[in-house]
Order: structure tokens, then C-alpha cells, then sequence
């Protein structure tokens, strides 16, 4: 990060690999027919767009065909949670997700809800993580849907995707299993055969890729909706002409991905440094669970309200977020399924990290927060 930033924030989004972002340029400037069109510069685009989709494919092992592509993790979300459940809609109604979902997947959930489905909420353990004996109750033989994310948003807690499938198959459920899997991509091994999953949601930008670009992944032979009509781009899932640059970044950035086995030890360490530092400052409390995913560290900043300090540590340079960076500084949905107390919400800070994140970042960040405890606490 240039000058003196240390940008922390990673979660939220991350900034585009130069190397994609040229990717698009061209495919804005040079290559840009439209993929549909018949002629040559409708061929180069649609190349282009398909080589685009293997690269996708090869980050998750998918067949390129299990790939459809949308305008983000949102919009993927929607597409898998409203397209399997109209497509299941004869054969059960019941929808299992969590209290600490994303809000794309929670508010999808309400609107089936209000659409006569049976929707079942499950809370978090204390530490963010989801019981599996719950998880297992909660899903039987009418269960058209499971959502889970693989990994919170927030907290960095996993999810036990693999025994929601399990849970499936024992009750011989019509059910599909559906995770959101945005946070997961690019950080840890991220398999929907080894998940037993049957849609997968990626997202561009938090890969160093551009906003605007995302992907489900549809595994072979699971039936799904549209939601929207129009000229059957995608499989006629997805209807409307494709953002070539976008996608065509997105897929540069999955390519320039580091290999998980070297960026997850690095992070880890990382993760273990700012967490030492946090359990010396007077006050702080760590609130994601040790097991979780590294990239994810939140925590609760004494008596200081996340808010202020979060402008403190952004005047010094240093850069996190409040909860989840659509939560537009609301309290936080998840901390508060944890049950934890509404000071500890309030005061609730996320740093997150990306492979390309150093000691300095961290040790700028805990120096910030000691002289932010030291000055804000006594206002």
C-alpha cells in the first residue's frame, strides 16, 4: 500500500490487481464487441468471455458449463436462493439458513417467508460457530434449501457446510445446499464436490478483482430459476449481455491468485501477531473464534464506540470497518446472534487481511488503537 496506509479492510473489498484492471481496459477498448453478435468482433468477445469462465471454473474445479456468471455476490445469493427454492416449491417447504448470515441471503430468506415458505433461523454458538446437532434437527425431508456461508463475514468463523449435506442425504431431502462462499474464495480450499455443495456464490472483488463481477456456481444436473427474462445469455439464467471487461478481470484475478498453501501461512502468522497485540491492550476483547479463518480478526475496542475509533485509526492512516461494510455502521446482526453484550457490539472493529497485507499493517493498527484507548476513553 503506498505511503503511510495500512489498509485493513479486505473483507469490504480489495483494490484491483493492475495486471486484471488492464485486462478490462483492453476489453474495453480493443476487444469490444458485444458476445452475442455474430461477426468477428462478437467471436473475440465471446472468447474472451469464455476463457474468462474457465478461469473461474479451474479456482473452484467446476466445469466451465457449472459456472454463471452475475453482477456479484448479491446477485448470486438471489439467484440461488429464490431459483432453487421455485424450483423445489412442489416438493417441501422448508428453508434452513442462519442468524448470521449476509444480509443478501437473510433478506432473500424474509421474502420467501412472506411467500409461504417455513424459514428456520439458527442461532451461533457463543463464539460465532454453528452447532451441527442443530444444523441436523433443523433439516428433514421437506428441506428444499440450506444456505450457509462457508465462512462469516465477520467473525472468521466456518460454518459446517459438509455435514448440512450429510443432514441432507440422511433425511433423503429433495433440499439443495446452497454456500455462499465470497469471503471463502481465494483464502482456504474452496471445492463444491469436497462440500457436497450444489450452488456456490464467488465475488471479484474481494479477490483483487473489480466490482461488478461475480459468479454461482450451478453443479451439473441441480435445477435452478431464473430470476430475471430477457435475450438467455447465461444459460438463460442470468438474461442480459455480459460484462466482458469485468468478467474477463475477474477471471485474470482468480488466475493471479497466490496458491492457498503459501497465503494462508503468512496470514495465519499475521493473524496471531495482531492477536497478541490485541490481548495486551487494556480492555479489548477478541470475538472471533481461534479456529476461524485467519483473514478475519474482530474484536471490541474497550469502551471506545466502534465508530469513533474507526475515524481515530482512519485520521493515522489505518484502515478497518465497523461489522460488515454493508451494515453502513448498524450494530452488528452477527455479534449480536452471539449474545454478546451491547457495549461489546457497539465498540466491535474488523480487520481483515488480503495475502498481500504485512507486520507493518498490523503493528500500525495496534499502535492506533493503544493511542486511540489512551486519548478517546477519557472523553
Amino acid at each position: 500500500m503506498a505511503g503511510s496506509e495500512h489498509y485493513l479492510d479486505s473483507s469490504a473489498t480489495t483494490p484491483v490487481d493492475p495486471r486484471a484492471a488492464r485486462v478490462a481496459y483492453d476489453l474495453m477498448t480493443v476487444e469490444w464487441g458485444n458476445p452475442s453478435s455474430l461477426h468477428d468482433r462478437g467471436f473475440a468477445a465471446r472468447q474472451a468471455l469464455e476463457h474468462a469462465r474457465e478461469q473461474v471454473a479451474r479456482g473452484l474445479g467446476a466445469s466451465p458449463e457449472e459456472i454463471v456468471f452475475t453482477s456479484g455476490g448479491t446477485e448470486a445469493n438471489n439467484l440461488a436462493i429464490f431459483g432453487a427454492a421455485a424450483a423445489l416449491r412442489r416438493r417441501g417447504d422448508r428453508i434452513v439458513t442462519t442468524q448470521i448470515e449476509h444480509e443478501s441471503v437473510l433478506n432473500a430468506a424474509r421474502e420467501l417467508e412472506d411467500q409461504g415458505f417455513e424459514v428456520v433461523y439458527l442461532p451461533p454458538e457463543r463464539d460465532g460457530t454453528l452447532s451441527e446437532s442443530a444444523l441436523a434437527q433443523a433439516i428433514n425431508e421437506k428441506t428444499v434449501l440450506v444456505s450457509l456461508m462457508l465462512v462469516n463475514n465477520e467473525t472468521g468463523a466456518l460454518l459446517p457446510v459438509q455435514a448440512a449435506r450429510r443432514a441432507l442425504n440422511r433425511c433423503k431431502s429433495p433440499g439443495v445446499l446452497h454456500v455462499d462462499g465470497v469471503q471463502a474464495f481465494g483464502k482456504m480450499e474452496l471445492s463444491p464436490k469436497k462440500l457436497g455443495a450444489d450452488l456456490v456464490t464467488v465475488s471479484a472483488h474481494k479477490i483483487h478483482g473489480p466490482k461488478g463481477a461475480g459468479a454461482l456456481y450451478v453443479k451439473k444436473g441441480v435445477r435452478v430459476l431464473p430470476r430475471a427474462f430477457g435475450g438467455g445469455q447465461e444459460r438463460a439464467l442470468r438474461s442480459g449481455t455480459e460484462s466482458v471487461p469485468l468478467l474477463g478481470a475477474f477471471g485474470a484475478a482468480v488466475e493471479l491468485l497466490p496458491p492457498v498453501e503459501t497465503s494462508l501461512p503468512r496470514v495465519e502468522a499475521l493473524a496471531r501477531r495482531l492477536r497478541a497485540g490485541l490481548e495486551r491492550l487494556p480492555g479489548v476483547a477478541l470475538n472471533s473464534p481461534p479456529d476461524g479463518l485467519p483473514y478475519v480478526v474482530n474484536f471490541s475496542a474497550g469502551r471506545v464506540r466502534a465508530e469513533t475509533m474507526l475515524h481515530f485509526l482512519s485520521q493515522r492512516g489505518v484502515y478497518v470497518s465497523a461489522g460488515s461494510a454493508c451494515g453502513r455502521a448498524k450494530p452488528s446482526h452477527v455479534l449480536t446472534a452471539m449474545g454478546l453484550p451491547k457495549e461489546r457490539v457497539a465498540s466491535a472493529l474488523r480487520a481483515s487481511f488480503s495475502w498481500d497485507s504485512t507486520e507493518d499493517d498490523v503493528d500500525a493498527l495496534l499502535a492506533g488503537l493503544a493511542a486511540g484507548l489512551e486519548s478517546l476513553s477519557h472523553e
